[in-house]
C-alpha cells in the first residue's frame, strides 16, 4: 500500500492534512493512509503550551514508528551491530570490537612501563601514573559522553569518541617526555565513551524480556579487553619497543572505528527524525518529538544537563543499593588491574618470561567464558517468567545466580595466595585455576549488579549503572598505583611476601560480598525506602496496562515475515533496557518552542511525584 500512496493525487494528500481532530477517531469508513508502514492519520497531534492541539502538525511516536526502530531489526542484524561494537572498548568498561579495543587501550599500558622507565629515567611508580590518569578520566568521560548519545544519536558520538581516542595515541608514541604521555593519556580517557553508550545501543534494539543475552555479550566484551591486552602486551614487551604499545593500540582503534562506520544508527529519536523527514518530503506534516523541541541549540538545557550528569554520583552517595553494589563491582574490577601487576611477580617463581605471563591470562578468560555460559543457562530459566510479565518477577531474582558465584572471589583469592608460595610444592597451573575462579566471580558481579539496578531503577538506571561504571573505572585507576608496592612491601624479604597481600584482598572480598546476600533477602525493603525506586514501582503499576496495549497494537501492525517471535515486542517497554540513559534526552531536550509532546513517566519532567508520572501516562494514552 505504501507504494500506492507515493503516487497519490494532491487532493488525497490535502484531505489527509485536513483530517483535524477527527483523524484519530477511528472512523471505519475512512481508509487508513499508510506510508512506509506508518498510519499517518493515526498519529497524535502536537500539543501547544496552552494545552490545545495543533492539527497542522502530527507527532511520530515510538509506538507508531516502531517498525523503523532498532527493536524491529532482524535478530541477525541486531547481533551484527552488537558485534561491530565488540571490538571497541578502551579502558576497562563496556563496548565490544569497539569495546574490546577500549579495554585493550587501558590494560596494555602496563606493558609500556618498563620501557618508559628506561627512556625517561623515571621510577616505575611515576610511569604508572599514565594508567592511573587514563582510568580516572575515563570514569568521568563516560558520564560526559552518555547524554550526548541520547541527543545526537549513538553513531556520531561513538565515531567522535573513537576518532579522538585514536588521535591521542599518536603524541603518546612520539612524546619526548613522560608528562606529555601523561597529558594525552588523560585526554584519551576523557574522550572515551563507555558502557552507558554501549548499553544504550542494547536498549535501542531489545525489549526487556529479550535483552539479557545482549547485555551479557556486552559485559563479556568489556572484561575480555583486559585479557587480550596482557596477552598481546607480553609479545610487545619481549620483542618490540615500548612505543609499539601505542602504535598497536592506534591500529586496533582505527580498525574498530572503520568496522563501526558501517553500523547503523540505533537511537530511536534519531531514527524517528529520519522517518519524519521522509514523510514531509511526501507532503505530510509529520515531526519527531525531537524536531518539535526546536533546533539543537534551542532544545539543549545545560542546567538540566548538569543536574543529570551529577545524578550518577548522587545515586552513588545516597542510594544504598547503588553504593554497596557499585563498590563491590569496583573492587572486583580493580582486582584485575592488581593482577596485571602481581601476576608477573608470582609467575616469576616458575621462571615465566613476558610472553608466558601474558598467555597465563587465558585462565582469566576461561573464567569469563564459563560465567557467560552459566548466565545463558540462567536466562533460559528466567525467560518464561519475563515473557509472561517482567514486572511480576521481583528484581531480586536477578541476584540468585550471583549468590553462588560471588563466593568464588574470596575463594579464588585465598587459593591464589597459597599457590603464590611457588615451586616445588605448587605446580604453575594452580594459580591459573584460582584466577579462573576470580574471573567467574568478576563477570557475575558486573553482570548481576547491572541487571539488578536496571530492574530496580528502570528509567533511572542510567544513573544507577553510571555509578557502577564510575566505581569500576575509578577504583581500577587507583589499583594501578598501589598494586606493585602492595605486593613488594608487605612481609618483604620473607617467603610470605606474595601470599599475605592476596590473603588481605581475600578478606576484603569476603566482607564485600555480604551486601549481595542482604539485598537478595531485604532488597524490597531497600527499594521501598528509595524515592526513585519506589516512585518507579508505583508508576509502573499505574501505566503498565495502558503501555502494554499500545505496544501490542504496534506489534500487530509492524510484524513482518522477516521478524521472528523474539524480534517483536513481548512485554511492556519500561524504558527499553532501562539501563539506557533514556532520561538523558528528556533533560537535554528542553521544552519545545511553543509545543509539548507526550512525555514518559521517568523523564526529567516526570520525576517529582508518582501522581505526575501517572498523569503523563494518561496523557500519553489519550494522545
Amino acid at each position: 500500500m505504501a507504494s500506492g500512496v507515493r503516487s497519490a493525487p494532491k487532493e488525497l494528500l490535502a484531505s489527509v492534512r485536513d483530517l483535524g481532530s477527527a483523524a484519530g477517531s477511528g472512523d471505519p469508513e475512512k481508509e487508513a493512509v499508510v506510508v512506509n508502514g506508518i498510519e499517518v492519520e493515526s498519529l497524535p497531534f502536537a500539543t501547544a503550551a496552552d494545552g490545545t492541539q495543533d492539527p497542522s502538525r502530527r507527532v511520530l511516536t515510538e509506538e507508531k514508528g516502531y517498525k523503523h526502530l532498532g527493536f524491529a531489526f532482524s535478530e541477525r542484524r541486531k547481533w551484527l551491530v552488537l558485534t561491530s561494537i565488540f571490538v571497541r572498548y578502551t579502558p576497562n568498561t563496556p563496548d565490544e570490537i569497539v569495546q574490546i579495543s577500549m579495554n585493550f587501550n587501558a590494560a596494555i599500558y602496563a606493558n609500556a612501563v618498563p620501557g618508559m622507565k628506561t627512556t625517561f629515567g623515571i621510577s616505575a611508580s611515576k610511569a604508572r601514573l599514565g594508567q592511573f590518569i587514563f582510568l580516572v578520566m575515563y570514569a568521568f568521560g563516560c558520564e560526559l559522553w552518555a547524554p550526548w548519545s541520547e541527543e545526537l544519536g549513538r553513531y556520531c558520538v561513538l565515531q567522535w569518541s573513537l576518532g579522538l581516542v585514536n588521535l591521542w595515541q599518536i603524541p603518546c608514541a612520539l612524546a619526548p617526555s613522560f608528562w606529555m604521555v601523561f597529558a594525552f593519556r588523560a585526554l584519551g580517557g576523557l574522550s572515551s565513551a563507555g558502557g552507558s553508550v554501549t548499553l544504550g545501543m542494547v536498549a535501542d534494539m531489545w525489549e526487556p524480556a529479550d535483552q539479557q543475552y545482549a547485555v551479557a555479550f556486552v559485559v563479556l566484551s568489556s572484561v575480555a579487553g583486559s585479557v587480550v591486552a596482557p596477552i598481546a602486551g607480553g609479545f610487545i614487551t619481549q620483542y618490540l619497543a615500548w612505543t609499539w604499545v601505542f602504535w598497536i593500540s592506534l591500529i586496533f582503534g582505527v580498525v574498530a572505528q572503520v568496522i563501526h562506520a558501517f553500523a547503523p544508527e540505533t537511537r530511536a529519536s534519531a531514527m524517528l527524525a529520519k522517518q519524519a523527514k521522509l514523510l514531509r518530503k511526501q507532503g505530510y506534516e509529520v515531526y519527531a518529538e525531537q524536531e518539535l523541541a526546536g533546533s539543537f541549540r534551542k532544545r539543549i538545557d545545560f542546567k538540566e544537563a548538569f543536574k543529570l550528569m551529577w545524578r550518577p554520583y548522587q545515586f552513588l552517595l545516597t542510594e544504598p543499593i547503588v553504593g554497596f553494589l557499585s563498590l563491590l563491582s569496583g573492587f572486583s574490577d580493580a582486582l584485575i588491574f592488581v593482577g596485571l601487576e602481581s601476576f608477573g611477580l608470582v609467575l616469576a617463581k616458575w621462571n615465566f618470561d613476558d610472553v608466558q605471563v601474558g598467555l597465563a591470562f587465558i585462565g582469566l578468560m576461561v573464567g569469563y567464558v564459563i560465567a557467560y555460559a552459566l548466565y545463558m543457562w540462567d536466562y533460559k530459566k528466567q525467560r518464561a517468567i519475563m515473557q509472561g510479565d517482567t514486572a511480576n518477577m521481583a528484581p531480586e531474582r536477578r541476584l540468585r545466580l550471583l549468590l553462588w558465584l560471588v563466593a568464588l572471589e574470596p575463594i579464588g583469592l585465598f587459593g591464589f595466595a597459597w599457590t603464590s608460595l611457588g615451586p616445588p610444592a605448587v605446580h604453575w597451573i594452580a594459580p591459573l585455576i584460582f584466577t579462573a575462579l576470580i574471573g567467574i566471580a568478576n563477570f557475575a558481579i558486573y553482570m548481576a549488579t547491572i541487571d539488578y539496578m536496571v530492574a530496580a531503577y528502570g528509567p533511572y538506571s542510567a544513573s544507577a549503572t553510571g555509578g557502577n561504571g564510575f566505581c569500576r573505572d575509578f577504583l581500577a585507576g587507583i589499583a594501578a598505583l598501589y598494586a606493585t608496592p602492595f605486593y613488594t612491601s608487605i612481609a618483604k624479604g620473607t617467603r610470605w611476601q606474595l601470599t599475605v597481600p592476596s590473603l588481605i584482598l581475600s578478606a576484603i572480598a569476603l566482607v564485600g560480598t555480604l551486601p549481595v546476600y542482604y539485598f537478595y533477602v531485604r532488597g524490597e525493603d531497600a527499594r521501598n525506602k528509595s524515592k526513585y525506586a519506589k516512585q518507579l514501582a508505583d508508576a509502573r503499576a499505574e501505566k503498565r496496562d495502558e503501555r502494554q496495549e499500545a505496544i501490542t497494537r504496534a506489534s500487530s501492525r509492524n510484524t513482518t515475515p522477516a521478524q521472528s517471535r523474539r524480534t517483536t515486542p513481548t512485554t511492556s517497554r519500561r524504558g527499553s533496557l532501562e539501563v539506557a540513559p533514556m532520561v538523558y534526552q528528556r533533560s537535554l531536550a528542553g521544552k519545545a518552542r511553543g509545543y509539548e509532546t507526550p512525555t514518559r513517566a521517568g523523564s526529567v519532567k516526570g520525576m517529582a511525584t508518582v501522581s505526575e508520572s501517572a498523569e503523563m501516562a494518561r496523557r500519553e494514552s489519550a494522545a
